[in-house]
């Protein structure tokens, strides 16, 4: 026997729907964030370079 193929239960998907962060939100929180990027570990590393 083949098993059935379902279709999307939309009425449950949107009740488990979670909206994202806008865009405003998005930018808020990532500015907020300490990271560290490769250009900043270039920076240190160049920076270490000079002084031995």
């Amino acid at each position: 026997m083949e098993e059935e193929k379902s279709l999307i239960n939309f009425d449950e998907e949107i009740a488990r729907f979670k909206p994202s962060l806008e865009v405003g939100d998005m930018e808020d929180a990532i500015g907020k964030c300490d990271l560290t990027d490769m250009t900043d570990i270039m920076i240190e590393m160049m920076k270490a370079a000079k002084e031995d």
